[in-house]
């Protein structure tokens, strides 16, 4: 058939340089030298992060996370909430999936993010539970990765196991404490009950 390598093909997104930002050293192509995807995160963390910290969705949704019994009494339906930002992060983390899937590695193969998700969830600790933050957490962690295959590639002396471990070895340095003090919202994972404390 002639189109069988093209049907049989793993596609990705391919890279879209900004004109006059890409040719910026070394910020350039890190920053402005990517797929649409990329582009279309930083407008994303953008607006959940004014979403978040100005809005008036913003306001309650951190009040049930913290005090759900004082959102309650402001009149606000704690688990209606709860349960409509939940299936919000669901769909969020769904979209992330499938884009992780077709737009980075071109394929599907069972195991293929590796203990990413722990790394996901470390960045979300690491970043104070802001969007801004995990954003910041995730470049970060990102680097550790980069720099392991890099690293890997370029010959150096030490066994592939260690090289490996670097992104999560850095995990676990940042979320134990390197970080300073992190606190959870009070009520995360605790159920509300209407009429108990």
């Amino acid at each position: 058939m002639p189109y069988e390598s093209t049907w049989n093909a793993a596609g990705s997104f391919s890279a879209i340089p900004i004109p006059v930002l890409s040719k910026i050293p070394i910020i350039g192509p890190i920053l402005f030298n990517q797929t649409i995807i990329v582009y279309l995160m930083y407008l994303i963390v953008t607006v959940i992060q004014i979403a978040l910290f100005k809005s008036k969705w913003g306001l309650r949704t951190r009040a049930v996370g913290e005090l759900p019994i004082a959102a309650d009494s402001v009149g606000i339906d704690v688990n209606k909430l709860r349960f409509r930002n939940v299936l919000i992060a669901g769909a969020v983390a769904g979209v992330g999936g499938a884009v992780f899937t077709i737009g980075a590695v071109g394929v599907f193969s069972q195991s293929m993010t590796a203990g990413a998700g722990f790394i996901a969830l470390a960045c979300l600790i690491f970043g104070k539970w802001s969007p801004k933050g995990a954003l910041i957490a995730a470049l970060f962690f990102g680097f550790t990765n980069s720099l392991q295959s890099n690293l890997s590639i370029a010959g150096v002396p030490i066994p592939s196991e260690f090289m490996l471990m670097i992104p999560y070895i850095a995990t676990i340095i940042a979320v134990s404490g390197l970080i300073g003090r992190v606190r959870a919202p009070a009520a995360d994972g605790i159920p509300y009950l209407r009429g108990t404390k």
